[in-house]
């Protein structure tokens, strides 16, 4: 259901404003939602899930899992009872919808592709044009019947599931999607699988076995002399034949809806934002270190070492930004914040470069061209290549009217754009947002309100709270 308290609302509408002075919660982390709802189901008895992104991606792996035979109670709108079903579910009546989520469809096909029946996977017109064939193929190679409906291995996918034998794969690109639907189908096999990526993608989906008390070994590659950080292909293993526990799970705020924040107070010499309760997995904070390089002020403190997760609070302080380059074995732990980075690169003196992001072009949309497109129509200079783009930072932003392209990333990165632009900033066709932040509209609202005043998604609204004693950044 749609969370924003401004109803009816399909633009945002948005005028430059001279500062943020702000502290603020995100919803939870939806990459870590969708996992934790599979995982529980998966596991050998009842889950509490606190901190539910309950955003419509995650809303379809709910109701997905309840197509399957697993009951899952909703106690508020962030708080799951999930009844785990020891790995054997029941058919499907019909076509599992996956919605707007490739996140759901690429890890449920890892899970149905061990399961004794036939399953038919659907999306959205958007879902229906992404690529499956990455997951298609390392899973066919575990023996699994998988055939795409649509051109070019596009979804809808029929998965007629049976038993799995284990699979050493080498994964050609950095995925935790890819990644996920092979351990989650490894976890349902007789013996060990194996994948190695090129360099290291997100591991929610490895902690969160590691959690629910699945055995897995992760091999990192050694550093080379006088390079503390080591680079190279990650082994992953997962032993077959495991039952996850079930266990209660906290999941923290998502990064990615951070990201919009943070990148507006970076870039304002006047700012500061702190962001609280928000997830600090060291794959996901690559957008700390981008900002830290281009000049911004940050801190982080984590606040739960002995979790699963690491989670804490973010602050930052404005400055004049100057550009970078972006590539390399960062992007793919930075790859959901690439369109608010597009435009802090735009906000930055000098040039930004963002290369080897080529994954970009089969998102929701094409996002290098969806950038590219808006930040022209704002004035900036863009050049746009195959796997990323070149923006000259610098210019004044000019108010527009633009388009989301159905993409709540795109949607968030151009309003926030549209906080540093004269005029007017319209982003049209604005509910894909609530695929994965909903209360972003509220949110927005308070930031151009001016005021000092800590924001917390609370029951899904937002609500002014007094500052805390962190409040003095």
């Amino acid at each position: 259901m749609p969370i924003s308290t401004i109803p009816d609302m399909s633009d945002f509408r948005v005028r430059k404003i001279s500062h943020i002075d702000a502290e603020l919660t995100v919803p939870g982390d939806k990459s870590i939602s969708h996992r934790a709802v599979l995982m529980a189901s998966l596991s050998n008895g009842p889950c509490l899930l606190r901190g539910f992104l309950p955003s419509e991606d995650c809303l379809c792996t709910v109701e997905a899992m309840r197509t399957l035979g697993v009951e899952i109670e909703t106690l508020d709108q962030t708080t799951l009872r999930v009844h785990g079903r020891k790995k054997q579910f029941d058919p499907p009546k019909g076509p599992i919808d996956c919605g707007n989520s490739g996140t759901l469809m690429r890890l449920l096909s890892g899970v149905l592709a061990a399961q004794p029946f036939e399953s038919r996977l659907i999306g959205d017109p958007s879902l229906s044009t992404r690529p499956m064939k990455r997951i298609i193929t390392p899973l066919q190679r575990m023996g699994a019947d998988i055939t795409a409906e649509g051109e070019n291995h596009s979804p809808p996918l029929v998965i007629r599931g049976g038993q799995l034998e284990p699979l050493h794969y080498e994964s050609p690109v950095a995925s935790a999607q890819v990644k996920s639907a092979i351990l989650f189908a490894g976890l349902q096999t007789r013996g060990r699988t194996t994948v190695v990526e090129p360099v290291r993608s997100r591991d929610h989906t490895e902690r969160m076995f590691d959690y629910f008390l699945v055995r897995t070994t992760t091999n990192f590659p050694k550093a080379a002399p006088g390079h503390p950080r080591p680079s190279g292909p990650i082994e992953i293993i997962i032993h077959g034949e495991q039952t996850p526990e079930s266990r209660d799970f906290q999941i923290p705020g998502d990064i990615s809806s951070a990201a919009f924040w943070l990148v507006a107070a970076a870039a304002n010499p006047e700012s500061q934002v702190l962001v609280r309760h928000v997830g600090l997995n060291d794959t996901r904070t690559g957008i700390l270190g981008i900002l830290l390089r281009m000049g911004a002020q940050t801190h982080e403190s984590v606040t739960n070492l002995d979790q699963v997760e690491r989670m804490g609070s973010i602050r930052i302080g404005g400055a004049a930004l100057r550009g970078t380059v972006i590539a390399g074995e960062e992007i793919p732990n930075v790859i959901d914040e690439i369109p608010v980075l597009a435009v802090a690169g735009a906000l930055a003196e000098g040039v930004t470069v963002i290369k080897d992001a080529r994954e970009l072009r089969v998102k929701e949309t094409d996002r290098i061209a969806a950038v590219a497109e808006n930040l022209r129509a704002m004035g900036v200079e863009v050049v746009e290549y195959p796997d990323g783009m070149e923006i000259h930072g610098g210019a004044r932003l000019k108010g527009a009217r633009l388009k989301s392209f159905g993409d709540h990333r795109i949607a968030m990165a151009f309003a926030v754009a549209g906080l540093f632009a004269s005029g007017e900033t319209i982003i049209e066709d604005v509910d894909c947002v609530e695929t994965s932040y909903p209360g972003f509209a509220d949110h927005l609202r308070l930031i151009q309100s001016g005021k000092r005043e800590r924001i917390k998604l609370a029951a899904l609204t937002a609500e002014l709270l007094p500052p805390s004693e962190e409040s003095n950044l």
